[in-house]
Order: C-alpha cells, then sequence, then structure tokens
C-alpha cells in the first residue's frame, strides 16, 4: 500500500512527546533514500519484524465448527486449535466476520452466559466444553458515555479527585471532589457542561463540533483550574500519557 502512494510523509520519530515531526517527505524513492526514516529502513529491508523461530503447538484440542452457511458462507467445516494465536484472514465480504463474530462468538455466548441472540446458521459447534469462558473484544467504546476516559473507566479518576481536593489551595476554598469532577456542576465549565466541546446544529449538515470558548476544551472552571498539583491542573493531569503521568506522580 505505501510503496503505491504518489507522495510519502513519514511522521516522527516516535509516540506521543517524542512525535511530532516530519522525517521525511517526498516520493517513495525519495522517502527509501532517506536514513532517518523508520519507515524506509522496513520498506528497505534493513529492519524487520522477527518471525519467531518456534511457534506455539497447543493442547492438542480443537474447537470446531460444521456446516457454516451464515451468509456467504459455503456449508464450511472449521477447526480453531486450541492453546494458539489463531487469525481468520481473507478479503472484505469473504465471510470473516460471518464465522467468527455471527456464528462462533454467538454460540459461546449462548453456551455459557445463555445469551439469547441466536448464532448464525450452522450444524454444530464441537469443543466448548474445552472452554472454561470467552472475552468478546469489539470496537465499542471502553466507557459508557463520551465523557468517559482511561482515569474514569479504571476508576483512578476518584483518587485524582480526592487527591486535589486535600491540596491546601482547595481545602482554603473549601473545595470537595466533586469540585474535580466535569461531570457535575460546580467545578465543571457551564458554558459547554463539562464537554468541553460546543455542538453546533447546520440544519440540512451534519452538526459541527467546537472547542467550547470559555474554557478551551478543558472542560473546567477558571477557578477549579487554578488548583494545581507539582504544577498541574486536574484538566492537564487528564490530558498526560501514563508515562509523563508516571513522572508527575
Amino acid at each position: 500500500t505505501i510503496r503505491s502512494a504518489d507522495y510519502m510523509v513519514d511522521i516522527g520519530p516516535a509516540a506521543g512527546e517524542h512525535g511530532g515531526e516530519v522525517i521525511a517527505a517526498g516520493t517513495v524513492d525519495e522517502v527509501l533514500r532517506d536514513k532517518n526514516s523508520l519507515t524506509a529502513a522496513y520498506l528497505r529491508g534493513d529492519r524487520a519484524i522477527p518471525i519467531p523461530e518456534r511457534r506455539r503447538t497447543g493442547n492438542g484440542r480443537k474447537l470446531v465448527i460444521r456446516g457454516a452457511k451464515a451468509n456467504n458462507l459455503k456449508d464450511l467445516d472449521v477447526a480453531f486449535p486450541l492453546g494458539t494465536f489463531t487469525a481468520v484472514s481473507g478479503v472484505s465480504g469473504s465471510g470473516k466476520s460471518s464465522l467468527v463474530t455471527d456464528i462462533l462468538s454467538r454460540k459461546v455466548a449462548q453456551y455459557f452466559y445463555k445469551a439469547k441472540e441466536k448464532p448464525g446458521k450452522h450444524d454444530s459447534v464441537d469443543g466448548l466444553d474445552s472452554l472454561d469462558k470467552a472475552i468478546d473484544i469489539d470496537q465499542s467504546p471502553i466507557g459508557r458515555t463520551p465523557r468517559s476516559n482511561p482515569a474514569t473507566y479504571t476508576g483512578m479518576f476518584t483518587y485524582m479527585r480526592e487527591l486535589f481536593a486535600n491540596l491546601p489551595e482547595a481545602k482554603m476554598r473549601g473545595y470537595g471532589p466533586g469540585r474535580f469532577s466535569f461531570n457535575v456542576k460546580g467545578g465543571r465549565c457551564e458554558a459547554c457542561q463539562g464537554d468541553g466541546i460546543i455542538q453546533i446544529e447546520m440544519q440540512f449538515l451534519p452538526d459541527v463540533y467546537v472547542p467550547c470558548e470559555v474554557c478551551h476544551g478543558t472542560r473546567y472552571s477558571r477557578e477549579v483550574q487554578e488548583v494545581k498539583f507539582r504544577g498541574h491542573s486536574i484538566s492537564e493531569v487528564l490530558e498526560l500519557t501514563v508515562d509523563e503521568a508516571l513522572e508527575v506522580f
């Protein structure tokens, strides 16, 4: 795909605060000659992702789908070895989701958790007794609302709010942990109600979302952001990467 491009822009050199620079730009041939480009190093073959010399052999058991007929599947029998990392590949529309999601995932959920959603058409699935549970990971957001973030999802946000509430400046102002939440009145920016963005209705066009002009996307009131822990306000802490947060805390 990269070699088919008319023009390349390689950004790096690494991720997060260690990135954000244009390392190389030009045609594919021009970028390939750039010694600073990590992407070019892989394209030239100077660097490569190593292939393991030994593969997992598995535990000898299999999960077997028989007579898979959901959507485009043509009465397939498919075996998945257990105790290994298994991938299902194929072009778009070839039946991957029908096989794995519509049949296998729903059948396993029905078997273990009495799920009511019926699996796609198939004859049987053998080997379920070799499993003890199933975990289905999809592309759904980890949180229940658009306000969720890693801190709220892991429960760390509660400790962070308590930490800020115990700072001398917060005690002087009479701020409790609730003052450092962007979900309730008091500490949040009321102009955007703690969203950090403003929705602009465009009538017959899709709505536009712009940063709040009052809090500038921080979601907090100016007074709350004046309380700082080691030079960081609560909104600035929420913007840190995990590595950056480790240095602060």
